[in-house]
């Protein structure tokens, strides 16, 4: 199985997470749209089915990743999509 490059990895997630914090303070209400993306790309990249279960899977992943591969690339620079498992 691919897996998400650890630096695109952390991007999703710490977007994912921001976007659902925000949500939370403001209460309940439906999911901010790209919210709802992030959480299917999360959950694709992950090969799980759930946000609860992709969360799990990204964090132990970039846990077990190597700390130089985890740093988001500055703007401008290329990184890659994917990497193998």
């Amino acid at each position: 199985m691919l897996r998400p490059h650890p630096a695109v990895l952390r991007r999703l997630v710490d977007e994912y997470e921001a976007l659902a914090a925000a949500q939370t303070a403001r209460g309940p209400a439906e999911l901010d749209p790209r919210a709802r993306d992030l959480a299917y790309t999360l959950c694709v990249s992950t090969g799980t089915r759930d946000i609860k279960r992709a969360l799990e899977a990204a964090h132990q992943w970039l846990a077990a990743a190597p700390a130089r591969e985890n740093a988001v690339p500055a703007a401008g620079q290329r990184m890659p999509a994917t990497e193998p498992a």
